[in-house]
């Protein structure tokens, strides 16, 4: 009956030793980061098996019902979420970097700017914010000016300024509905982090 409180002390130890060492997905590591992680891994489950295929399974059974646990505990209350997965920071604000937080997530500038450019983000100034998500990805925002414009835009604007057209009364009527439910859709994504 010891390991079963032996696993949930290490899951538990393997999940604050995983937030310790930084925000990456595996894709996102390099090499030696790679061999660590698994290696923590095996260490973890070490101790418990003790060759034994019965106190092997027992001892995964008990790893994914602390998974679901602690997932269910993240929805239900923000401090296990936070505690647990940790929330968005922001590295990039109106277009300024923010080194502080880029050095309290091991990120070098070089290392940032890769990430934005694999976003198809060429300017920083382009961008009101730009995030590393808990997951190691970058979320961004960019400035008004700096946005593509959308197809619902661009039918907007016809519908402005060639009010008359044929051709824009067939899409008004197609598209009306539409472009009114996504604009009551839209919600800004930023708005948890800016609280």
């Amino acid at each position: 009956m010891h390991y079963l409180w032996h696993s949930v002390v290490l899951i538990l130890s393997g999940i604050i030793l995983l937030r310790i060492a930084g925000r990456k997905s595996i894709s996102q590591m390099t090499h030696t980061q790679t061999i660590v992680m698994i290696s923590i891994g095996t260490l973890i489950v070490q101790p418990i098996v003790e060759n034994s295929v019965i106190k092997a399974i027992a001892a995964s059974t008990i790893f994914v019902a602390t998974i679901l646990l602690l997932e269910y505990l993240q929805l239900k209350w923000d401090f296990f979420e936070n505690l647990i997965t940790g929330k968005a920071k922001v590295v990039i604000k109106d277009g300024v970097l923010q080194r502080h937080t880029l050095k309290q997530l091991r990120l070098t500038i070089d290392q940032m700017e890769m990430r934005l450019r694999n976003n198809g983000i060429s300017r920083i100034e382009d961008l009101k914010t730009a995030t590393i998500e808990p997951n190691g990805d970058v979320g961004y925002e960019l400035h008004e000016d700096a946005k593509p414009l959308t197809v619902g835009e661009f039918k907007k604007f016809m519908k402005d300024y060639f009010p008359h057209s044929p051709h824009m009364q067939t899409i008004e009527g197609n598209s009306r509905e539409n472009l009114d439910h996504s604009t009551d859709m839209k919600k800004n994504i930023f708005e948890e982090i800016d609280q």
